[in-house]
């Protein structure tokens, strides 16, 4: 650090604080050490000779000035404090709609504690700040580079591993977090731009106390915006950099604040330095933009020509996403601790400043509510004039009384008319009296705090004194009602006669209901179309709506539109005028809500990554909504093109869930089926065929795309081959497959049983081959769920599927069935629809009813591999028929074939009840019996 600079610009203001040292603190001391050190700050950073540009975060003063300073000065480079590894999505905030913030996340990490994860860093941006004029105007200026020069996101968790450092907040030094983080930022660390606040907290009781205000954002408001709102670059620069100097040297000495605190100033010298060293830039033409509280670093690394002695860290191997999430002042307000309505009240004083001033901000180019320039961009001049060396504006600043501005009677009285309006909206019993009383209590308020003009705060003071008084109606406080008043969260309406023709035809069609639909909030309809015949256009015309508008404009709650039924009873949600943008954008697509509707669904249909499935929606919904042939026809048309062009099945499940439906409608409807779903019928038997060897074996395909392709196949079977197509294509692309993995195996296997090239008895015997081989169990659930599957395209194999899911549950080792369980329960769930309606009427037609049963049921597929147990009747009758059975062997081999059984005749040394013989006299004794009787009377 430098020593005290003697002779200079602020020698006086030295004199003239060591005599108040000397009087308020009995004798030069701690105190004229730290006055001095605070001129000496201030004198230092004036100096240097890259400009900086202390700044505080969402600060209307700081922007005005930023403004003002980058139209006089032009530079040619701006250092800006906010970490360096955001600075490629910059440039994308001209696509968005401020507030935003600019997030890093990682998911996965490496190199820090696994409970920190997920890690996420934002930094959120808004109109009304300092570091938005900086962006602006590097991005659109030709010639000037923006360089982001604060430690990396990674370098932020980096610095917080130290024995020092406490995680359990995971808290930016300089973004201290609110309790209750809100949805829109989660638990990410906030990083901003100068926050600028007293870390002693007895400093900020004294100056909340004296200032007489509630918070630290009102005492900031009334002593620190509005005092420089009007002044001059230098006068601002110089009280900016004594309020951080002053915070600084009276924050507690906490070793890992301090110790972050300058290491991220070292590192951001650091980097200018490079970055001067690397373009030569003149340091003249460049400006650093950073908080108050680095500004008045003491570092040695301060300054272009400070040390070198700091070593950037590499970072670690933990992979950071970037990207922009959408923010609001409420969520800024939330997580960096500001008081509830502070970043709402500063964007109105913005608007008020920048009006009162005439300093042009800069806006992106490209930003919403930017006028697009004609002009193009002029590089910047060259500097000629040498920089002035500083003077003492400190001085004049401290001892000049505060200038007090004349009541704005007008501004008061319509925020008084707004209040109560809007407490009117939400509940409140409020009339004119109520707005005299907040009006009168305002200027009370503002003279018990010895202001002249009542600020924002005095005015939500008085309202909630005044029309609250000791119950809230509503959902909103007054409080609040005053922070979306202040804070430009008012929405506009447009009138009737103002509205496109598409929107007025809306609002006449919908008459009937009897809603005030340009009203903002939700109603409810309710459509009786049974006994009100005439509301059924309406329904159509809100069915069309929910289509179009986003989701919640029209909603409904009770009904639904399908193919081949007609509405009887609705209800719906309509939030019309809550979206009234989005209707009124549809005006500029068509004079009608058909017109849009239909020429939606044609883009939609003949985009260039459109599928066949997307353009079967859109045939269904211009049957279903538009109930228009000539329309429907056309797109399938192009669903057939587009189906006959696709080289994957990833549309596969889709495409089967709409032709179906579609086919059930048409034949029910329509008299003949319309030309173009027979040739989609033909081409898709044709195109599914031959895909169907490749898919078998594609890694990409899914069993479930596979077994939809299958389904297609079988369903569609009948009619294709009546138009035509050939059922040896479908056999030869069966023999064509040659899957290995086990659930595509069993979906083959089932196909093959359906056409006939597999029988039951050969498929059973597989499924009893896998079970009995120890090697293949573990494999075994996934056999089970391509059997499920395969209930898609042959749901005749319901029964078989129950019999192989019950011997799974009986014959595998819980160690196999446990984690197999979610499979099974995933996949019935994903084709539920379909598929667990056929196993649950299925097994319930198999299982016994009643528990009781339970212990002596035998399963059906057992009774042909369990004899029942002999009875001495039985072995009698058994003996009888052996002599008859041994004497024609070959009869016995046909029925033993016939039934499933495999054996060999016994011989004299062959143990009984091996053979044949003895198995079918032991399952059917009185058959055998009654075979002897006839013998012996013939």
């Amino acid at each position: 650090m430098s020593g005290v600079v003697s002779g200079g610009a602020f020698e006086g203001l030295r004199g003239q604080l060591h005599q108040a040292a000397t009087a308020f603190a009995d004798g030069p001391g701690a105190l004229e050490g730290i006055l001095r050190g605070i001129v000496d700050d201030v004198e230092r950073a004036v100096r240097e000779p890259l400009e900086i540009f202390p700044v505080c975060h969402h600060s209307p003063a700081s922007a005005i000035a930023m403004a003002r300073r980058l139209r006089e000065k032009q530079p040619k480079a701006v250092y800006l404090e906010l970490c360096e590894d955001m600075a490629p999505l910059l440039t994308e905030l001209r696509n968005c709609r401020l507030p935003v913030a600019v997030q890093a996340f990682a998911s996965e990490v490496e190199g820090f504690p696994a409970d920190w994860a997920p890690l996420s860093v934002v930094a959120p941006v808004t109109e009304a700040s300092a570091e938005y004029q900086a962006i602006a105007y590097a991005l659109d200026t030709p010639g000037v580079e923006l360089v982001l020069v604060d430690r990396s996101s990674d370098h932020v968790f980096q610095w917080e591993t130290g024995p020092d450092a406490d995680h359990t907040a995971q808290a930016d030094p300089d973004a201290p977090q609110a309790e209750e983080q809100t949805a829109l930022h989660g638990d990410a660390v906030g990083v901003e731009i100068g926050d600028l606040r007293p870390r002693f907290a007895e400093l900020e009781e004294h100056l909340l106390r004296h200032g007489r205000v509630r918070h630290w954002s009102e005492w900031w408001h009334q002593y620190v915006e509005l005092p420089l709102g009007d002044s001059d670059h230098d006068t601002y620069r110089q009280v900016m950099l004594l309020i951080g100097s002053l915070f600084r040297r009276l924050a507690p000495g906490d070793p890992a604040k301090v110790r972050v605190d300058e290491d991220r100033e070292r590192y951001m010298w650091t980097r200018m330095r490079q970055h001067l060293a690397a373009t030569g830039a003149d340091p003249a033409d460049c400006i650093y933009v950073c908080g108050a509280f680095h500004a008045a670093s003491r570092v040695a690394e301060f300054g272009v020509h400070g040390s070198d002695s700091f070593t950037i860290s590499p970072p670690s191997p933990t992979k950071w996403r970037h990207g922009l999430i959408p923010s609001s002042h409420a969520a800024i307000e939330a997580q960096f601790g500001l008081a509830a309505g502070s970043v709402s009240i500063a964007a109105t004083e913005w608007a008020k400043n920048v009006k009162r001033t005439g300093v042009r901000p800069y806006r992106l180019e490209g930003q919403a509510g930017t006028k697009k320039s004609t002009k193009p961009k002029k590089a910047l001049p060259a500097l000629t004039a040498p920089t002035a060396p500083p003077t003492d504006r400190l001085t004049g600043f401290l001892q000049r009384p505060p200038a007090l501005d004349a009541l704005d009677e007008a501004e008061l009285l319509g925020w008084s008319v707004d209040i109560v309006r809007a407490a009117r909206r939400n509940g409140y019993l409020a009339s004119t009296a109520d707005a005299i009383a907040v009006f009168e209590t305002s200027i009370l308020l503002a003279a018990m705090r010895d202001r002249a003009k009542p600020t924002a705060y005095d005015f939500q003071d008085a309202a909630v004194t005044c029309i609250e008084k000791d119950a809230v109606p509503g959902r909103r406080d007054v409080g609040r009602l005053v922070e979306i008043m202040m804070g430009g969260d008012r929405v506009g309406q447009v009138g009737y006669d103002a509205l496109p023709p598409l929107a007025r035809d809306v609002h006449d069609r919908l008459a009937p209901l009897n809603l005030r639909l340009q009203q903002r909030g939700v109603q409810r309809a309710l459509l009786d179309i049974a006994s009100r015949p005439e509301l059924e256009p309406c329904s159509d015309l809100l069915w069309m709506l929910r289509r179009l508008l986003p989701h919640g404009a029209a909603r409904p709650i009770m009904g639904e539109r399908r193919l081949g039924e007609r509405p009887i009873q609705e209800s719906w949600d309509l939030a019309l005028g809550t979206h009234q943008r989005a209707l009124i954008e549809l005006g500029y697509e068509g004079v009608s809500i058909e017109q849009v509707l239909e020429q939606r669904l044609r883009r939609a249909a003949y985009a260039p990554q459109a599928t066949a499935a997307q353009v079967l929606e859109a045939v269904e919904d211009a049957t279903l909504l538009l109930r228009s042939r000539r329309l429907a026809d056309e797109l399938g048309t192009r669903a057939l093109e587009v189906l006959a062009g696709e080289r994957s099945v990833d549309g596969a499940p889709e495409v089967l869930r709409r032709v179906r439906r579609l086919l059930a409608h048409y034949r029910t409807a329509e008299p003949v089926l319309p030309p173009w779903i027979e040739s989609f019928v033909k081409t898709g038997y044709a195109h599914y065929c031959t895909l169907l060897p490749t898919a078998f074996t594609d890694e990409d395909a899914t069993v479930r795309q596979v077994a939809a392709m299958l389904g297609f196949l079988f369903g569609m079977e009948s009619l294709a081959l009546s138009l035509g197509c050939d059922r040896a294509q479908l056999e030869l692309a069966l023999a064509q497959s040659h899957p290995t993995e086990p659930s595509r195996t069993a979906l083959l296997w089932a196909a093959q049983t359906h056409l006939g090239a597999l029988p039951r008895t050969a498929l059973r015997e597989r499924c009893a081959e896998l079970l009995g081989n120890p090697l293949v169990v573990p494999a075994y659930p996934r056999y089970l769920s391509g059997f499920v599957h395969a209930l898609e395209p042959v749901p005749g194999l319901a029964d078989f599927v129950v019999e192989a899911v019950s011997n799974a549950f009986a014959r595998l080792p819980d160690p196999v069935l446990l984690p197999w369980l979610p499979t099974l329960i995933s996949t019935l769930r994903a084709s539920g629809t379909e598929l667990a309606p056929l196993l649950i009427r299925e097994a319930g037609r198999v299982f016994p009813a009643r528990l009781t049963e339970l212990d002596a049921w035998v399963p059906p597929w057992r009774l042909l591999q369990e004899p029942p147990p002999a009875h001495p009747e039985s072995a009698a009758g058994a003996a009888g028929g052996l002599p008859l059975l041994a004497a024609h062997p070959a009869t016995c081999d046909a029925l033993a074939d016939l039934l499933g059984y495999d054996g060999t005749w016994e011989t004299a040394d062959a143990p009984s009840g091996t053979s044949p013989a003895a198995a079918l006299l032991g399952r059917y004794p009185r058959t055998a019996q009654a075979l002897a009787a006839l013998l012996a009377v013939s």
